[in-house]
């Protein structure tokens, strides 16, 4: 799939894929560097991350297991609350192990925050975070983000895991939707 079979569903290509693997690249690299060959217990948040942990994972020299959660922020319409119900735990035991939570994107930072406080109590001796994209102006709360991807603007988009309304999550890049799409005309 790419950018001609979306039609005029896209407004733009943010992120080419050979731009994201780049990135992927060097985020594994600095991770393989900071946790010079300890196991880590990569965490990935469904649905979004799929793509992001599966690429990720597969350019680290460090031993690896991987683990999903998927979590849902209450709330109304498109805005998160922040208080957070777990739809799937882990089937892994964090306790005593370096835990890098793998997300596709940070916006708001509630969630992300809360699930942060949720792995920490649970006894990890190390939790991290690595997204590939960030969205500093939507941020709601400061949110400590060891690896970033790239820092983007508060723009929606889709692809490479992300999507809207299901649809989207398969194409390599990174793309902003066009408004008629998700109805924001004006």
């Amino acid at each position: 799939m790419d950018a001609s079979d979306m039609g005029s569903d896209l407004a733009a290509v943010l992120l080419t894929e050979e731009q994201i693997h780049t990135r992927l690249d060097e985020m594994a690299a600095a991770i393989d560097r900071d946790y010079a060959g300890e196991p880590i217990l990569l965490v990935g948040v469904l649905k979004g991350a799929v793509m992001v942990m599966a690429d990720l994972s597969r350019r680290l020299h460090a031993p690896v297991e991987m683990d999903w959660m998927a979590v849902s922020s209450y709330g109304s319409g498109t805005k998160s609350s922040g208080v957070v119900r777990i739809l799937k735990d882990l089937d892994m035991d964090t306790h005593g192990r370096n835990v890098l939570i793998v997300e596709d994107i940070i916006d708001s930072g509630l969630t992300l925050s809360w699930l942060l406080g949720n792995l920490r109590s649970r006894g990890a001796k190390t939790v991290e975070v690595a997204t590939l994209l960030r969205k500093p102006g939507a941020a709601k709360v400061e949110v400590p983000v060891r690896y970033v991807g790239f820092d983007i603007p508060n723009d929606f988009v889709v692809g490479y895991g992300l999507d809207y309304d299901e649809g989207y999550r398969t194409l390599p890049f990174v793309a902003t939707l066009a408004p008629s799409v998700y109805g924001d005309d004006g």
